[in-house]
């Protein structure tokens, strides 16, 4: 029979939704000690309560290690980080079995306060995610074929919507800060009418090659469509949000491509904004975009935020 704890004080309806979840759930105290274990935690980990609720997590009783190998009950456990960090935390990190397999697991730790505020323990919801994994390999080699936009190299649009949906569920469910920028090509048109379309095709490609090389790691950028581009951005505030698009700007407007004895070159109008938890992809990219027109009607070449509504 599932135990319960000192922090287990929930009412009978919230009982009976945690002892029926799919999911594994426990709670750690302040000390790590654990005082919450549902049935879900003994299916996926093989361990009944009875052997696990007083124990200490980092007596490593579920081996959690990382994909290089690291033991995560000694060196970055995600409750630990949740409780000091007083946020969420998500990790996909491997438990393991009582039987001794590895168990890829995908885990969110939120930290658990008291009335007055303090930081008394945490909780783990975690499961089982190797059909995810499986699912996922299987995307990643499509979104390859068929996910790339051929004049940029960039992703597209599609891929782009994805990515956004998925950050937007982590700024609701974990608090993870997204900013997104709408960028358009500045004169884009002329160049086409000036040069041929076989010219704007090729500033496209130097434009998409240099936003991708003012990226962070984190970061993502895609071709939304035309001359209009995206940047998925992991900036927590408006001055990372204008070091991005400042350092973005320059890449563009100090790149050129050679037509005959002419360098040609463009500039970006960028619209900017943070996205909220009550965003969506669309009320997100509308924000954006408005914003981007601001800069196109305040002269071009230039930035423009939103603030959140």
């Amino acid at each position: 029979m599932t135990s319960r704890g000192p922090l287990h004080d929930a009412s009978s309806l919230h009982e009976t939704v945690l002892e029926n979840l799919s999911d594994g759930v426990y709670y750690v105290d302040r000390k790590r000690a654990i005082v919450y274990w549902n049935p879900a935690a003994e299916r996926i980990s093989g361990r009944d309560a009875a052997a696990v609720v007083g124990r200490s997590c980092f007596d490593n009783i579920l081996g959690h290690v990382d994909d290089a190998g690291r033991q995560l009950c000694f060196d970055g456990c995600p409750l630990v980080r949740s409780m000091a960090q007083r946020r969420g935390v998500e990790a996909d990190v491997f438990l393991r079995h009582l039987d001794g397999h590895r168990v890829p697991v995908h885990v969110r730790c939120q930290p658990i306060r008291d009335p007055d505020g303090k930081v008394v323990g945490a909780v783990e919801i975690f499961n089982d995610n190797g059909d995810y994994r499986d699912t996922l390999s299987r995307i990643a080699a499509l979104e390859r074929a068929s996910s790339q936009d051929a004049l940029t190299g960039l992703p597209n649009r599609g891929v782009a919507e994805l990515a956004l949906r998925s950050r937007l569920y982590d700024v609701k469910d974990g608090g993870w800060p997204l900013g997104l920028l709408f960028v358009d090509i500045d004169g884009f048109k002329q160049v086409n009418d000036e040069y041929g379309h076989a010219a704007g095709d090729d500033v496209l490609g130097v434009v998409g090659r240099s936003l991708a090389a003012g990226l962070r790691e984190s970061d993502i950028a895609a071709r939304w469509g035309g001359d209009e581009f995206v940047i998925l951005s992991a900036a927590s505030d408006r001055e990372q949000i204008e070091v991005l698009a400042r350092r973005l700007r320059s890449l563009v407007a100090t790149s050129a491509i050679t037509i005959g004895e002419s360098q040609v070159s463009v500039t970006l109008s960028v619209g900017a904004t943070l996205a909220d938890p009550s965003d969506t992809i669309e009320t997100l990219v509308c924000r954006a975009d408005k914003a981007m027109y601001e800069s196109k009607h305040a002269g071009r070449d230039r930035l423009t935020f939103a603030e959140r509504s």
